[in-house]
């Protein structure tokens, strides 16, 4: 017998948008391995491609800041809404994103020994004089950092999503990319890319697509009042994978301002406008409390009602 939990059927569910009892099926077939019920999901024709993220669980912010060629991103976590939408963790939160900008530290322990702005002290030692401002637990959970090329911030809903988005920019002034910049971030922000560029999928992650593109394939054949032969299977498994680039990677998807056009070619008609070059080279974009999830007690018991109530059948 399979084993998993409640709470790896509600998992599975997030990631999904599948129903409870299909998700359970997914579990019991691939032994309660997440990835592979994902995948058990997708050939079954029940789930799309999974998004690295889970629900939005946590609270606290993010910010995206650009100072004197420096991009930053950062996201902190607080225990409730009500106070990350206070002035004191706002503040928190852009004077971290300062020391950030200024010591460009190598990891979250690094930064936590940076000088906290104006405090004389460093930022591990400033933390507890700011729980007690804010009278919540605070952790710095994440950061990153470009220190070449030309960044642009983006942040959306007051601090739901950040992104910062670099480019390397030839014969254009770099004040003149900051409206596509922000175009591309606001891409990034809607769409939740998992790749800049197809070149950037790695060989196993679409050696699998294509498994789980072949499988789906193959199912619908065999479900088929006239089946077609194997090498039109083929062919309607590379179109799918083309497809897969449209849905999972920034300069391959359409253009969200312009039906038919895609990221990559908006940006080629951008630099010959500007009359220079322009290369997207990555970007970066944090939800907050993406990959964190607080405790859901009602919905768990009542997924292991529905759990129990399908053994009891």
């Amino acid at each position: 017998m399979a084993s998993f939990t409640a709470q790896d059927v509600k998992k599975l569910r997030e990631m999904t948008n599948v129903g409870m009892m299909d998700c359970k099926k997914a579990l019991t077939a691939s032994e309660g391995d997440l990835d592979k019920a994902v995948e058990w999901l997708r050939e079954k024709g029940l789930a799309a491609a999974a998004k690295k993220s889970g629900r939005i669980a946590a609270e606290g912010a993010v910010t995206a800041q650009v100072e004197n060629g420096v991009g930053a991103i950062l996201e902190i976590n607080c225990e409730t809404d009500f106070a990350a939408n206070a002035a004191p963790f706002k503040e928190f939160l852009n004077d971290v994103a300062k020391a950030v900008l200024e010591n460009q530290p190598a990891d979250v322990d690094a930064l936590m020994a940076c000088p906290y702005p104006g405090a004389g002290k460093s930022i591990a030692e400033a933390i507890p004089d700011k729980v007690l401002v804010i009278g919540e637990n605070l952790k710095i959970r994440r950061f990153a950092i470009y220190n070449t090329g030309v960044t642009v911030p983006y942040v959306h809903m007051g601090g739901r999503i950040g992104v910062l988005v670099n480019m390397t920019v030839e014969g254009i002034e770099p004040d003149a990319v900051t409206e596509l910049g922000k175009d591309l971030c606001m891409q990034a922000a809607a769409m939740n890319p998992s790749f800049c560029d197809k070149s950037d999928v790695d060989e196993a992650t679409m050696a699998k697509e294509k498994e789980i593109q072949m499988a789906l394939a193959l199912n619908e054949n065999a479900a088929s009042a006239k089946p077609k032969p194997q090498n039109i299977i083929e062919k309607m498994v590379m179109g799918r994978l083309g497809k897969f680039y449209e849905e999972n990677c920034l300069m391959q998807m359409e253009f969200v301002k312009e039906k038919g056009v895609s990221v990559e070619q908006h940006v080629a008609t951008v630099a010959k406008e500007l009359g220079g070059k322009i290369h997207v080279n990555s970007f970066i974009r944090y939800e907050k409390g993406e990959g964190i999830e607080k405790k859901s007690e009602d919905f768990a018991a009542e997924v292991a009602a529905q759990i129990a109530g399908a053994k009891a059948q």
